[in-house]
């Protein structure tokens, strides 16, 4: 069973475009492959119908994930974001207590994560060690290169 999962308007709109696509382009695309590997003969030993044909269990995975998740997401109301301390859409702006760098990110859903605008998963160590936490709180997160100290230097939405 699956849980429910909060999403920016963006990314629930991302999540159902890239739905959307797989099912009509993306099972078009393998349906021509199958059939263009079938053409060519025995498909005993046909290593392009067996590829064209695991890409397609694949796709068809994807599409069944995807169909979950869009079913269970739920679009959170930016606006709404509780900015007394970190939680789902804050942006937060912590400070290295170590190296004194700042850097700023949004907690997000797993599926709308990306480390290059700024979004990190709720799920992910830095986003678990920063949850729940208060303006001016220390948070000890275990990243993977061992203990981290940051302070909440401030939230937003």
């Amino acid at each position: 069973m699956s849980k429910i999962q909060y999403y920016t308007e963006e990314g629930f709109n991302n999540l159902k475009n890239r739905l959307h696509e797989l099912k009509f382009k993306g099972r078009s695309s393998i349906a021509a492959q199958i059939a263009e590997a079938r053409d060519k003969g025995d498909l005993s030993e046909n290593a392009e119908y067996d590829a064209a044909k695991d890409a397609q269990g694949l796709m068809e995975m994807e599409i069944s994930k995807l169909e979950e998740i869009v079913a269970n997401a739920r679009i959170l109301d930016e606006s709404t974001v509780d900015t007394s301390k970190v939680s789902l859409l804050s942006k937060v702006k912590i400070k290295s207590i170590k190296s004194g760098a700042t850097m700023s990110y949004m907690l997000v859903a797993e599926e709308e994560a990306d480390l290059k605008l700024g979004k990190i998963s709720m799920n992910s160590p830095f986003g678990k060690g920063l949850f729940g936490k208060k303006l001016g709180e220390i948070a000890q997160i275990q990243a993977p290169a061992g203990m981290v100290e940051v302070e909440i230097l401030e939230i937003s939405r």
